[in-house]
């Protein structure tokens, strides 16, 4: 290797540094400059494909490790008080011993931390040591290495069921079409396939194929995270750009299916592919009780600096008082003494570090090991547990399981939520006449409707030829779906040909881009929630909605099968497969697709394949899709455009006679489908001719070229086109209520809950969902809130207001809420969110029973969770099952997702995943109120008992002159907090239950009364429970003892015995659900305590000098009157805990008395 100097090492860094940073990357093969030094790769700049995820190195782990552990407030409190236990002026107990706690609790976490690193460097070796096939021109073929020396620049081969190795720019495959189908189920969860296709004009496809061939200049943007989103061109030598999108990409971490072989350009590697840019970890949120627990804490610091205070002072006043020199201060070698004021200064942190223990140590690791033991019984609870996807609840925040308990307002999706999304095809209208299917997929009905009526023959066709017969892909065009008016099976070919020209013969297609693949703008509209995340569906009768379906049979040559029977489908989402399923029952088959073409069989048996021009895909603007493809029997250049209503309508072509008739008659028929809860959607067709397609076709290529505001270009070219559109028809699909929704949204409301429900559904079907699952009463007024302009808008929230606080003003409706529930629409709630209504739209949604919100988009949906969350200060959760729910489920305190039919986006987002909706019920009534109260009264009672045991240090200072000692061994108090009394209240925070989980299913107000389990007077309440404790614990040994001649320890060996018992049976008390595990490991404590005791006392004589512990509490058992201290001052300390227990729920019941919030059911 070539001796470099350290000033051009340096330059060469800076100039990588600035190459990394550039907007846009030029990368060419390294394979002309193969075997050459480093310094003379082109690519050199870029990183490569080796990756490291560990947080730390052999040699620094240690300081790194310690530097992570000081960020914790806590942890730097006692080791700064363990330090300043080395100073000798201020120091209460031996320094080393002061320092066993807090090194105990460090080593602990610093061993969690070596292993959980540990893991992350065998699973990095194990990944970059991967083998992967890389091209050599010296050897003229791909050799086999390893995934860490794959380059940018580098041609990698990925074989079937392999993983990719780095973000790869597909160049071939062994499908003729160029076609490859991936699994990103490492990325985002889904299962499903999808479709990419190699950049075609720059090799050639055969199974020869030659990296050399590639002299091609690669031009890409800068590595992000979006895995939705690609820029990249090729400019051959001869300077023709040819652009490639998301479509041409494969991620690092995908699964390569039913392809043979791929061979891509590496353009991204290591720490700079997408899937690593992604890979941010877990995120951390912090719970409503936490955050109130570090107030706590602040109160008890402030408690403790009181007490030390005191101390310092009484230490001060003691000293004054002394006639002369007490005996046991002694003067330094000078013979100097320190002055009262000074000594009173000293003792301030002496006082600290004798009662440090009043803030608890080991509270925050007891609070962690408590989580995780609410955790499991979550996710084992076999009532949360689905039987049929074999899924159980996933816990992935590990958290904020005490949030669940303390929920106010929940924000829900509608399809696939409250709904199924098991689609079922019932109607459609076309050219202005309604047809109905009774059934899907229903032999007798259909063969009767297929002849009954003609234009349901052709609509067949027509959602026939709509889907995708690949296997789902990103930004693939769709195929292409054929209506003919007047169809005779035996001479369906002649009559098409005939017919070209009428508008009785159409074709239709589209195709949209998966919601996950869009980025959505404030204005974006998600069209009736029909553009969902991928659902699998082989050979089911599942239907769904008009977008996107694939096909795809066993073999992996890509050929398509020639009969129907072998066919297995695959749909993006379930509206899909209903369409298909619909459209094979009426005889026409999807029998095939590449990335050009679509063939569909006819009942006849006869095949037509249309070829798909281009695709102009969904996006938040134009809020529809389109399809450009040239008819197989007139040739004649047609689109064909799909989206919801409102997209539609107004793209129609200039409306006269039969025509406006038809528009009319289909607005009528959309509007009856969505008052009966269907799903609808609009489509159009509209000839092109030749001229003006080649002339747009030039204006597409640019601006799919283009590396600057690609996605404003494309946009543009398909609005262009989209214009005087001819109106087709219309359909509407039904999707079911689950199982069990209006039961748990009647236990939901009961328990105090507010239910919001944010859709992309018309109006009109939102409502009606609204009454079939219980949200929607009917003695409700229901105000509809659709305005055109701020005015308006600002008119019904004044009178709507007005309404509410006349019926708030009535003596007669004290502790009730008005039966008002809301329906606004996308347009008026970006009004009502602006900031001038915002404060009057958030005062008028608090009053209602419920909210609907319609044609919202993801970003609304966001922004109305974060609303109400900051106005109201109120605990949300988002609950949705696809990707246009992510923004809500962030948004909220906590997110769940449910994995349902529309991929996995939503659960790979959230906190907590379910199966169903019905599941939420016994997720926040019982576990929620069980997490919440046992996790408050665990730290209630660790303050408590902390408190209760210091205590009897700090009244001991008044009989010592204020002098900072103990009456009690220091290891014992050690022992004393680590491990006598640490395991009862983890197991008290784990297992207990105040309430059965019948009852609190029963009685949904119990969920509501347990919100209030911890706060201010709770927290003050057990504090002076604790004084009382001590007082009594510390006073009545004192008494007894009083004038005797016993030494300290004989006099602080009782005191610790009285604090166990009286600890462990205060927490007895508070247990509310008895089982053996609580027998064991209460009577195990105070065995323990014994024991440890006792062997401390008959062997450790100078273990903490100069103390001298020796047989103490042998001969304290060998005396009755240690028993009778023990019994008599237990029973003493807890009455007083008893009855100010009383008044304290007497306090919480008033407080938390049964009014409910709305009208009982």
């Amino acid at each position: 290797m070539t001796w470099r100097s350290p000033l051009a090492l340096l330059r060469d860094a800076l100039r990588g540094q600035r190459a990394r940073e550039k907007e846009l990357r030029n990368l060419v093969s390294n394979l002309p400059y193969e075997g050459l030094e480093k310094g003379k790769q082109p690519n050199r700049h870029f990183p490569g494909n080796a990756i490291k995820t560990t947080k730390y190195t052999l040699l620094l782990f240690i300081p790194m490790n310690l530097f992570e552990q000081f960020h914790r407030l806590a942890n730097i409190y006692f080791v700064g008080l363990a330090i300043l236990n080395f100073v000798p002026v201020v120091n209460a107990f031996q320094p080393e011993v002061a320092l066993i706690p807090i090194c105990i609790i460090m080593a602990l976490t610093a061993l969690k931390d070596a292993w959980e690193d540990f893991r992350r460097y065998q699973s990095d070796r194990k990944l970059n040591n991967t083998p992967c096939l890389i091209y050599s021109r010296k050897e003229k073929q791909f050799m086999e290495r390893r995934w860490k020396d794959v380059r940018v620049g580098d041609f990698v081969k990925v074989f079937c069921n392999e993983i990719v190795p780095a973000d790869l720019l597909l160049l071939h495959t062994s499908d003729p079409n160029g076609v490859c189908h991936i699994e990103t189920a490492n990325l985002d969860g889904e299962t499903n396939l999808k479709q990419r296709r190699a950049m075609s004009g720059l090799c050639i496809s055969d199974p020869e194929f030659k990296p050399e061939s590639f002299d091609s200049l690669v031009v890409c943007e800068r590595p992000n995270n979006n895995l939705n989103h690609f820029k990249c061109y090729a400019e051959k030598p001869d300077k023709e750009k040819v652009g490639a999108g998301i479509e041409s990409l494969l991620l690092r971490g995908c699964t390569v299916r039913n392809t043979d072989t791929a061979v891509g350009f590496v353009v991204y590697a290591g720490h700079e592919t997408k899937s690593m840019l992604n890979n941010n970890g877990p995120r951390y949120k912090r719970s409503k009780l936490e955050r109130k627990l570090n107030i706590d804490v602040i109160f008890c610091v402030i408690l403790l600096f009181a007490m030390c205070l005191v101390g310092s002072l009484g230490h001060f006043v003691w000293l004054q008082k002394q006639p002369g020199v007490p005996p046991y201060l002694v003067a330094d070698s000078n013979g100097h003494l320190d002055s009262p004021g000074l000594s009173a200064f000293y003792m301030f942190f002496t006082m600290i570090i004798l009662l440090q223990v009043l803030i608890p140590i080991s509270l925050y690791v007891s609070i962690e090991l408590v989580k995780i033991g609410q955790i499991f019984f979550i996710a084992n609870d076999i009532d949360l547990y689905d039987e049929e996807t074999d899924s159980r609840v996933q816990c992935k925040a590990l958290n904020i399981t005490e949030d669940l308990g303390q929920i106010e307002y929940i924000f829900s999706d509608k399809t696939g939520t409250l709904t199924e999304n098991k689609m079922v095809f019932r109607r459609c209208s076309i050219m202005g006449t309604e047809y109905a299917h009774k059934e899907n997929g229903n032999p007798l009905h259909c063969a009767i409707l297929f002849k009954q009526n003609e234009l349901m023959q052709h609509l067949s066709l027509l959602f026939i030829v709509i889907l995708h017969v690949f296997i789902y892909m990103h930004i693939q065009p769709a195929p292409v779906a054929v209506l003919i008016l007047d169809y005779n099976p035996p001479d369906t070919l002649p009559n098409l040909a005939k017919m070209s020209g009428s508008l009785r013969r159409f074709i239709t297609s589209w195709q949209r881009k998966p919601k996950r693949n869009r980025i959505f703008s404030e204005d974006s509209v998600i069209e009736e929630d029909h553009f969902n995340p991928p659902v699998k569906t082989e050979g089911s009768g599942a239907i769904s909605g008009l977008q996107t379906c694939s096909l795809h049979a066993p073999s992996q040559d890509g050929k398509p099968a020639t009969t129907s029977d072998n066919l297995s489908y695959e749909a993006e989402s379930p509206d899909e497969a209903a369409l298909v399923y619909a459209a094979k029952a009426y005889g026409f088959t999807l029998m095939g697709r590449t990335p050009n073409s679509v063939t569909v069989s006819l009942p006849s048996g006869k095949e037509l394949v249309f070829e798909v021009l281009d695709t102009l895909a969904f996006d938040s603007v134009r809020k529809r899709m389109s399809i450009l493809v040239r008819h197989p029997i007139t040739k004649e250049y047609v689109l064909y455009s799909k989206g919801a209503d409102y997209a539609i309508m107004e793209l129609l072509e200039h409306l006269c006679g039969k025509q406006k008739s038809i528009a009319a008659d289909t607005q009528r028929h959309l509007d009856c489908y969505a008052r009966e809860g269907l799903r609808t959607l609009c489509f159009t067709k509209k000839v092109v001719s030749e001229k003006e397609y080649e002339s747009w076709s030039v204006n597409r290529q640019r601006a799919l070229a283009a590396m600057e505001n690609r996605e404003e270009l494309t946009m543009d070219t398909a609005v262009q086109l989209e214009t005087n559109l001819s109106l087709l028809g219309a359909t509407g699909i039904e999707d079911r209520l689950q199982e069990g929704v209006p039961d748990t949204i009647v236990a939901l409301r009961e328990a105090g809950i507010q239910v919001w429900v944010l859709t992309g559904d018309k109006p009109e079907t939102a409502v009606n969902i609204g009454y079939a699952c219980r949200l929607l009463e009917e003695e409700d007024l229901v105000i509809n809130m659709s305005c055109k302009n701020t005015l308006a808008c600002t008119s019904i929230l004044d009178c709507a207001l007005e309404e509410v606080r006349r019926y708030s003003n009535d003596p007669r409706n004290v502790d009730t809420t008005p039966d008002i529930s809301l329906v606004i629409d996308g347009r008026t709630l970006t009004m009502a969110l602006s900031s001038d209504l915002q404060e009057r739209f958030v005062d008028l949604a608090k009053h209602c029973r419920t909210v609907l919100c319609c044609r919202v988009t993801p970003l609304q949906k966001s922004r109305v969770v974060k609303v109400v969350r900051e106005k109201l200060k109120v605990m949300t959760l988002a609950i949705g099952d696809g990707a246009n729910d992510v923004n809500m489920i962030q948004a909220a305190d906590i997110g769940i997702g449910i994995s349902g039919q529309e991929g996995m986006q939503a659960v790979m987002a959230s906190d907590f995943a379910i199966s169903h909706f019905k599941h939420l019920k016994k997720l926040l009534l019982v576990h929620g109120h069980w997490c919440y109260t046992r996790l408050a009264n665990m730290i209630i009672y660790f303050f408590y008992k902390n408190v209760a045991y210091v205590n009897l240090l700090f009244w001991y200072q008044f009989f010592c002159g204020f002098s900072g000692t103990a009456m009690i061994d220091y290891w014992l108090m050690i022992f004393f907090n680590l491990f006598f009394t640490s395991v009862p209240p983890i197991m008290f925070g784990i297992m207990d239950k105040d309430i059965s989980a019948e009852m609190l299913l029963g009685v949904p107000e119990l969920y509501r009364m347990g919100q209030g389990e911890y706060n201010f007077k709770t927290f003050w309440i057990s504090m002076l429970d604790a004084f009382y404790q001590s007082l009594v614990c510390f006073f009545i040994p004192y008494i007894a003892y009083r004038d005797s001649d016993i030494d300290v320890f004989t006099f602080g060996t009782p005191l610790n015995t009285i604090s166990l018992f009286t600890i462990l049976l205060h927490l007895s008390i508070e247990i509310k659900a008895w089982t053996v595990v609580h027998w064991v490991i209460i009577l195990g404590s105070v065995a323990i305590f014994f024991i440890v005791t006792l062997a401390y006392s008959g062997t450790c004589i100078t273990c903490n000098p100069p103390s001298n512990p020796y047989w103490i509490l042998q001969t304290q058992m060998a005396d009755p009157m240690f028993y009778l201290i023990c019994v008599i001052t237990t029973v003493v300390a807890l009455l007083g805990p008893r009855m100010t227990e009383g008044t304290k729920k007497q306090q919480h019941l008033r407080k938390n008395h049964f009014t409910p919030g709305i009208k009982s059911n």
